[in-house]
């Protein structure tokens, strides 16, 4: 397909591109050759193909939730480097 500087530039601005002088050449064959595809895909009969969001089944590979109790608060702070008033407690990252 014949692709335009006009149109480069076009496609470079929305894509927010910007392409040095030396590789507009290369990058108006790339997106002529793209656009080609692209053609070449739409001419393809696609009227008994299943529409599908993914290539392969989306399975579940974790195990079922299952519920069990919560550790206590006196528990979970048992490791814990600091604490204060039950709570953990960590350096002041932001000021303010």
């Amino acid at each position: 397909m014949n692709v335009t500087e006009q149109d480069l530039t076009t496609t470079a601005h929305l894509s927010r591109l910007a392409i040095p002088a030396e590789e507009k050449e290369e990058a108006l064959k790339s997106l002529g050759d793209f656009l080609s595809y692209v053609d070449n895909l739409s001419s393809v009969d696609t009227d008994d193909v299943q529409p599908t969001t993914y290539a392969l089944p989306i399975e579940n590979v974790f195990r079922a939730d299952e519920v069990r109790p919560s550790l206590s608060n006196e528990a979970a702070l048992s490791n814990a480097p600091l604490q204060e008033d039950g709570y953990f407690k960590v350096p002041k990252v932001l000021e303010g």
